[in-house]
């Protein structure tokens, strides 16, 4: 079941953003591979339903889907074929109780389905009213459920993240500054807006860093330069000479976190943990 009226961040990962990270998923696993321990060890053992927000390809929800016994992981994703390769991928696997379902978690109805756990890995980011949101996941959360969600720290603490930016920065000036509070990356960056949207319909909300060292090879690297983020988007539509100047300018803004062909960095974020409030 697809969700209609999604706005443009949905449009967004429906075309273009979705195909791009299906192309380019085995390199995007291998780099945040090291998260997938973190949340399957977030699933309570007693939990039997659990739901991954924003699931793309489907790795989490796979990994937490083998330690289950009995139950099943649901992997929700807006992106079509995002969730057409996820199911190929736990078919192929014999991950039969990996199930995947096109939706916005923020409008999306569950009808009677309900989790007793939801995670996410950079999945809930994206919500144009992260307020609305979280009420609904709160409906497909049994009363108590966990919630445990793996979102970006800000810019400043992602050096890595915002290298392409910095270094092109000076030859684009349509690339306007990140908003944090719009839809996007760093749209969780600030840990008390986080707790604003989560207070009415989760309690016991906690924040704490989470620092994850990741890598890909340099020339994973290369393509992951070039094709993913603000300025890979921008450089379509850039004449030749300017989208030379601007590939060459971000291979420099990378070059201080290669070193012996392996490109590292440290994730910043936050691990933002919650349970499912009790009705009033």
């Amino acid at each position: 079941m697809t969700d209609e009226n999604d706005g443009n961040t949905g449009r967004l990962w429906k075309g273009a953003g979705g195909s791009a990270w299906v192309e380019l998923q085995p390199m995007l696993d291998a780099m945040f591979q090291p998260f997938e321990p973190v949340l399957a060890r977030a699933v309570p053992a007693r939990a039997r339903w659990i739901l991954d927000i924003g699931c793309g390809a489907g790795a989490t929800t796979r990994v937490i889907a083998r330690g289950l016994k009995g139950g099943a992981c649901t992997g929700l994703d807006i992106s079509e074929a995002l969730i057409d390769l996820a199911r190929r991928r736990a078919a192929s696997e014999g991950v039969g109780n990996a199930r995947f379902v096109v939706g916005d978690g923020q409008r999306h109805d569950f009808g009677g389905e309900r989790f007793d756990a939801i995670v996410s890995r950079f999945g809930v980011m994206f919500f144009d009213d992260p307020g609305a949101a979280f009420a609904r996941l709160r409906e497909a959360a049994e009363n108590g459920a966990g919630m445990t969600l793996i979102v970006w720290r800000g810019p400043d603490d992602n050096p890595f993240m915002t290298a392409a930016e910095r270094a092109a920065g000076p030859l684009l000036p349509q690339l306007t500054p990140v908003d944090l509070e719009a839809p996007g990356q760093f749209a969780f960056a600030d840990p008390e807006r986080v707790r604003r949207i989560l207070a009415p319909s989760w309690s016991e909300v906690e924040i704490a860093p989470l620092d994850v060292d990741c890598a890909l090879t340099a020339e994973d690297l290369e393509v992951y330069a070039v094709r993913m983020g603000r300025v890979a988007h921008l450089l379509p539509d850039l004449d030749p000479d300017t989208r030379e100047a601007v590939i060459a300018a971000v291979r420099r803004g990378f070059e201080p976190f290669v070193s012996g062909g392996v490109a590292r960095f440290t994730a910043a974020c936050w691990i933002v943990r919650g349970k499912a409030s009790a009705p009033r």
